[in-house]
């Protein structure tokens, strides 16, 4: 068993080995640009209640990043959607969280593009 999973929206994916770029939740949002060249970048998210990847993430697509966004760290699965939403492509979680939270509870949230709030509001 690895330890760690990709999740992605057809569920969980053995780790792939590949090494990203690191971006701490406090990189300045001035310097995103610098990173648009790469082919993979993860966010950190030290804790699930810490929000600034997902303003990062969002940031890096209105720049034009267009390679492959991860979440790392303390993301739960209730914030696959959001995640999705903001411009991640997948999230690395540990074996011990797949444990408590398994494969069926990420899928739950994999239909992020069905709940369009803004849309839903504009109507």
């Amino acid at each position: 068993m690895s330890d760690f999973f990709l999740v992605r929206d057809d569920g969980f994916h053995p780790h792939d080995g590949a090494e990203p770029v690191i971006l701490a939740p406090d990189v300045d949002p001035a310097t995103l640009g610098d990173y648009l060249g790469h082919d993979l970048i993860a966010i950190s998210f030290p804790a699930f209640s810490d929000g600034r990847g997902f303003t990062l993430a969002r940031l890096l697509r209105e720049k034009g990043f267009a390679g492959r966004l991860r979440a790392v760290g303390g993301l739960i699965a209730d914030q696959y959607a959001m995640a999705r939403r903001v411009g991640f492509d997948e999230v690395q979680i540990p074996a011990a969280l797949a444990a408590r939270q398994p494969q069926e509870q990420w899928l739950y949230r994999a239909d992020w593009q069905q709940w369009d709030h803004r849309s839903r509001l504009a109507g």
